[in-house]
């Protein structure tokens, strides 16, 4: 179910200034799609999720859920967050201590006074799609990590809702366990094919998990795409930074030519990916390390630069090494069988295609 949002305004007094938590969000999230709301802490995003359910009351705008109004400023609607149909499973799982594993997933039901046989079958057909059949007697407090995180899941299926919203849900959980539980709960939601909202921090998850990526910044939506136009064709240096490690290089437009531009930087002249911006517009240069192509000093063609390895350090599957290049320190990965040593001098080659250019 399609959620729309427009002139979405939140905003906090505190400390004698005002905190612009929401200002004027507008965003469609489309139908059936793993949406996910990424930004810094305090951002808003959090802000935005609570007033889609309903748990917290925006100052301006209007919410809608498929067909019907939520929430409207201008109208003066603000449905109950029970009547919007809408399931949330929280950072902290909210899971009752002193249930067990059924109790737990049927408590949204049992509120709603549904028929004891038809919470059991529910019940029973929530646990068997999250994976947790046979757990039923079990009590919560026995449960792992990523138990109760299928648990805090399943109670938010079993009352059939529009919609799932999702706040940090895998913060609590360890490294290892983290990236198993977002591929279990990728596949769930893909099986659903129900419309979920996944609010983050984490660039992993979200490029990991998501069709779609808001980017969020002070209370705006700055960018929406796929995870991977959000990750290759940023347009903008804070996007850039933050959708993932990139080194930010200040540039200069020179020239267009057909298929690409010609910046001069702080690493030379370089011929990069297409970007329709006068010539001397200033620029930012964004450099992912994986497409620093590291080779010996002498190694030639479009874009070579030359630089001196400042430092290595292996973490697994390759060196995560540090180049000067003049003044400008660049990170780089090399190959994990690299011969080079911290002072030597090196070459590399940038892709055009990978060098990506935003306006600064």
């Amino acid at each position: 179910m399609e959620i729309r949002i427009t002139g979405l305004r939140k905003h906090y007094a505190s400390e004698g200034r005002v905190i612009k938590a929401l200002d004027d969000v507008d965003l469609t999230i489309p139908a059936n799609q793993i949406f996910t709301l990424l930004g810094p802490s305090g951002c808003g995003k959090t802000t935005l999720l609570r007033s889609i359910v309903g748990l917290e009351s925006p100052d301006a705008g209007e919410i809608r859920i498929g067909d019907e109004i939520v929430y409207s400023s201008a109208q003066r609607i603000n449905v109950p967050t029970e009547n919007r149909g809408l399931g949330m499973v929280f950072q902290t799982y909210a899971i009752w201590p002193h249930m067990n594993v059924f109790d737990n997933v049927a408590y949204p039901l049992q509120n709603r006074k549904v028929d004891k046989e038809e919470i059991r079958r529910r019940v029973s057909e929530t646990l068997a799609f999250v994976q947790l059949e046979g757990f039923e007697k079990r009590p919560a407090t026995k449960l792992s990590g990523g138990q109760q995180q299928r648990v805090a899941l399943a109670r938010a299926l079993v009352a059939q809702p529009k919609v799932i919203l999702f706040d940090e849900p895998l913060s609590n959980l360890d490294a290892k366990l983290r990236e198993e539980t977002r591929k279990e709960l990728k596949r769930f939601l893909y099986n659903l094919q129900i419309t979920a909202v996944y609010v983050t921090h984490d660039r992993v998850e979200a490029l990991a998990l998501s069709d779609t990526i808001a980017v969020m910044r002070a209370g705006r939506i700055i960018e929406t795409g796929s995870p991977k136009k959000i990750y290759f064709e940023a347009e903008s240096e804070f996007v850039a930074d933050f959708i993932g490690r990139a080194n930010l290089v200040k540039a200069t437009i020179r020239e267009q030519t057909a298929e690409h531009t010609i910046v001069d930087s702080a690493l030379g002249r370089l011929t990069c990916r297409k970007a329709d911006l006068p010539t001397g517009t200033p620029v930012t240069l964004c450099l992912r390390p994986e497409f620093i192509s590291v080779g010996a000093a002498e190694r030639q063609g479009v874009n070579t630069v030359n630089g001196t390895v400042a430092s290595l350090v292996f973490v697994g599957d390759a060196y995560e090494g540090e180049i000067t290049v003049g003044d400008q320190l660049l990170l780089a990965h090399i190959d994990p069988d690299s011969t080079l040593q911290e002072g030597d001098a090196v070459g590399f080659l940038l892709d055009p295609d990978h060098c990506l250019l935003v306006a600064r």
